[in-house]
């Protein structure tokens, strides 16, 4: 293993139409995943996207890393045409395949800001996250918000917004100890979204002391 190189491995877990696809895509900073606004769900497949090499991007024990990030991208849980066995088998099997050695260092729940996050229902894909992580999802999960420039447009700030959240969302930040990402479309390019997402994502690498999951 070369210490002066870094592979971060990330999954996208999310409801149809959250935006894993477009959030996967401004991470990879490519269009390795397909995104389109749809009235069913797009994504029937796992996949995994790779980035480009950074350098310079961070530091490790007190010396510069090459960062490469690579990204998991599972069909919307529940599925509009894939039944929630077929897509739980689909995303087991990707994830055993991709990180079943190298490991998985983080999980991101993929939700829309401007979309309610409600009861704990068998088909929501945080049930998912806890059966397919295991017992420790909650050391490896971050709620990663698209559509973030909603909560400005209604005239609240990031505080006010989690202030009025959901029993529901409050118990989950609570559970993966306040990890969460705000990804705002508007006024941002694509490269600052995607400096901003991975600076986040870091730091909880980081505060995990780069732990990661493995997969058999």
């Amino acid at each position: 293993m070369n210490s002066n190189k870094m592979t971060i491995n990330l999954a996208l877990f999310g409801m149809t139409q959250s935006g894993k696809s477009s959030a996967g895509n401004i991470i990879l900073g490519s269009t390795d995943f397909h995104s389109s606004f749809a009235p069913c769900s797009v994504t029937k497949d796992c996949s995994l996207g790779r980035s480009c090499h950074f350098h310079s991007f961070m530091r490790r024990g007190g010396h510069e890393v090459t960062l490469q990030v690579q990204v998991l991208d599972t069909p919307g849980y529940p599925h509009s045409r894939l039944s929630k066995k077929h897509v739980r088998q689909e995303v087991r099997e990707a994830l055993a395949h991709h990180f079943g050695q190298e490991g998985l260092h983080l999980a991101l729940l993929v939700q829309r800001a401007d979309v309610p996050l409600c009861g704990q229902e068998e088909s929501s894909p945080v049930q998912m996250i806890q059966e397919l992580l295991g017992h420790a999802w909650m050391n490896y999960t971050a709620i990663l918000f698209t559509h973030a420039e909603k909560i400005e447009e209604a005239g609240f700030n990031e505080d006010e917004y989690l202030r009025e959240a959901s029993d529901t969302l409050l118990t989950l930040l609570n559970s993966i100890q306040g990890r969460y990402i705000f990804q705002y479309r508007k006024g941002n390019s694509l490269s600052e979204q995607r400096l901003k997402i991975l600076e986040r994502i870091i730091e909880f690498v980081k505060e995990n002391c780069y732990q990661v999951l493995t997969f058999k």
